[in-house]
């Protein structure tokens, strides 16, 4: 089933999970129950696709396996659900980033809401909402179409071949980011910056510069306009895909 597989972690293989991984393989959600140790996350976790903690009261999960999951879930864009008593799911809350939290639920467990949520978050993955959304702005089609081909696996993307294009494509629209070519005829780059920036609906989308020009002059220019970062255009899928990966794990 590929990463569909719901990877619940809980103290013990209580009778309430035992009844939730029946109520889940009776509408065919693949789900496995595990302890909170790196080794049975890890056995399970090429698999899974969301995770699941079940707090006992006073559960919490040890320093490591906490930053153990966290880790996994931020490399490979998982989400984790929590279930508990109100007091105990707010410290765990405060301890996991907020983005990689997609429901907190209280106990006792209403199996159907759960359902509920596991169906939602599923048709969200499948038709790409989960994923981070990017806006690549170039006048050049074929380049444009290359980053596109290099990221649509990993994030959602929208292209524009103007800066006006792309400021409409904004007053309708939300992105996580903007790809912006620095040259660009009739509007370029950093006249598109200026005008997202003086924008309440676009000053705070970051912004990345896309440019061909690496001289310290040309450089200097992009920096001094204080973008999120620039990248040439001669960078290559791999460098650009874990560059754009922490980008938004350090923005998180």
């Amino acid at each position: 089933m590929g990463q569909n597989k719901i990877l619940i972690i809980g103290e013990k293989e209580s009778f309430i999970i035992r009844v939730l991984l029946k109520k889940l393989k009776d509408v065919d959600i693949d789900a496995v129950f595990t302890l909170p140790t790196l080794d049975s996350i890890n056995e399970h976790w090429e698999e899974t696709g969301l995770v699941t903690f079940y707090m006992e009261q006073d559960e919490r999960l040890a320093d490591e396996v906490r930053t153990f999951l966290v880790d996994k879930m931020a490399d490979d864009d998982k989400q984790i659900v929590l279930i508990g008593e109100p007091n105990d799911t707010s410290v765990v809350e405060k301890e996991i980033p907020k983005e990689l939290i997609y429901e907190i639920l209280p106990r006792p467990l209403d199996y159907e809401k759960y359902i509920e949520v596991v169906n939602v978050y599923y048709k969200k993955a499948a038709s790409g909402e989960l994923k981070k959304s990017i806006l690549v702005v170039d006048d050049d089609p074929n380049y444009m179409n290359l980053v596109r081909e290099w990221l649509k696996d990993t994030y959602k993307i929208s292209m524009a071949t103007s800066g006006l294009r792309a400021i409409k494509w904004l007053g309708a629209n939300k992105v996580d980011l903007i790809l912006l070519d620095y040259e660009m005829p009739v509007t370029d780059g950093p006249q598109v910056l200026e005008m997202l920036r003086a924008d309440d609906d676009t000053k705070n989308i970051p912004v990345i510069f896309l440019t061909g020009r690496d001289d310290k002059e040309s450089v200097m220019s992009v920096v001094a306009l204080k973008p999120e970062g620039y990248f040439l255009k001669t960078i290559g899928k791999e460098e650009l895909l874990n560059k754009l990966k922490m980008f938004f794990i350090q923005k998180d």
